[in-house]
């Protein structure tokens, strides 16, 4: 850009790295959790301020968004990094290890801001392009839904855009290599919680009472056949229990009166969802009622899925060939069952959603495990792809 070959590009960007490791591993020893991210969010705005952007924050409570205009297109884009870090107690013993008890950057958005504010330098130093740039630095993606707080507080009226992307490091892909798909890349989450209730009882007279346990294990065992035999076998849905409660470990004599259970649904198409919905209500109160009891049955829809759109897919597989070479790019890959909400964006904006790989780990050193730690030495090529994606959007 500005003249610039990629090899210039590239050189440039390396004279920044220095820096940009310093702030990432200092995010990383400060990791703040949804909506709570004011020392990481004054960092962002502090160097947008200091590289000449535009900036404006509260969006969302702690979002900014830093602006770069140039020419005289009308076009703009939004690129999109979040904040956030995980309730997680970090094992690790480096040096820029969590120093706040139970709270670690376990899924790497410490990279995420810290390539994004990468790419915002040198963008502001090199502004051969034509249109406008936000940046946006988004807070509480960890089950918060801050991309849907910040779109409630005006982000596409205050800041339009034509097109948004984002990018995400992703272990298990070759450090530095960027994976691309059109259409379902990450799938939609909903959350259910049942309660089941019935008389209860002593252990030693069943038959005088009603046992709402016994209807919570039949649940549960029933619900798994909701994906098995009422689910096409070439879509994709998986119901999960995760929490179960009932009854006091002091008194196992006891058939307790309430059993609660609760759980996650995940799905790539809306259709599942509502006969996931649907149904898990239905199988609840029938259940409950073949063993003279009760349910209660609370679901609440959560992330949608995350669907690229097929032409800015197709501009970010381009974007990535130009900033990691052809043979790092993995075209049409497999979606993912986990959940973003940066798919609240692409609902309302054309965009794009992609991976770049963090390196080949342990099953210790995942996303979300106290040992994960973002890879410094992709952090380059993350910023080559921002930089690509301005480059074909306002050329």
């Amino acid at each position: 850009m500005g003249g610039m070959d990629k090899t210039d590009r590239d050189t440039q960007i390396d004279a920044y790295l220095d820096e940009l490791t310093e702030i990432r591993r200092d995010i990383h020893q400060h990791p703040e959790t949804a909506y709570e991210e004011n020392r990481t969010a004054d960092i962002v705005a502090e160097k947008l301020e200091a590289w000449g952007l535009d900036v404006n924050r509260g969006l969302g409570k702690t979002g900014v968004v830093g602006t770069l205009r140039r020419g005289g297109s009308n076009r703009a884009i939004g690129l999109r990094a979040d904040m956030d870090a995980l309730f997680i107690h970090e094992m690790n013993e480096f040096d820029h290890r969590s120093v706040n008890k139970g709270k670690m950057h376990a899924c790497g958005h410490d990279g995420h801001t810290t390539m994004l504010l990468g790419a915002a330098r040198y963008l502001s130093e090199f502004k051969s392009f034509n249109g406008t740039i936000h940046f946006i630095f988004q807070p509480a993606e960890e089950g918060g839904a801050g991309a849907k707080a910040m779109m409630e507080d005006g982000l596409f009226e205050k800041f339009a855009c034509d097109a948004v992307y984002g990018l995400h490091n992703m272990p298990g892909i070759e450090a530095g290599q960027i994976s691309v798909r059109a259409g379902p890349v990450m799938a939609g989450s909903d959350e259910f919680k049942i309660t089941f209730r019935g008389t209860g009882g002593h252990g030693s007279m069943p038959h005088k009472g009603t046992d709402a346990t016994i209807a919570a294990a039949q649940f549960i065992v029933a619900s798994q056949t909701l994906v098995s035999r009422e689910i096409n076998p070439l879509e994709a849905g998986v119901v999960s229990v995760g929490h179960i409660n009932g009854g006091d470990a002091g008194s196992l004599n006891i058939i307790p009166a309430e059993v609660h259970l609760g759980g996650r649904i995940r799905y790539f198409k809306p259709e599942v969802r509502d006969l996931l919905e649907r149904r898990i209500d239905e199988m609840a109160k029938s259940t409950a009622a073949v063993f003279n009891c009760e349910a209660d049955v609370n679901y609440r829809q959560g992330y949608p899925p995350t669907v690229n759109w097929t032409e800015q897919a197709e501009i970010s597989l381009l974007a990535a060939k130009e900033a990691v070479g052809k043979e790092n790019v993995i075209p049409n890959m497999q979606p993912l069952s986990g959940s973003e909400d940066f798919s609240f964006m692409l609902e309302k904006v054309p965009g794009c959603y992609v991976f770049i790989g963090n390196g080949m780990t342990g099953p210790d050193e995942f996303v979300h495990a106290p040992r994960y730690d973002f890879n410094d030495e992709i952090t380059a090529r993350g910023v080559a792809y921002w930089t690509e994606i301005v480059r074909a959007e306002l050329p």
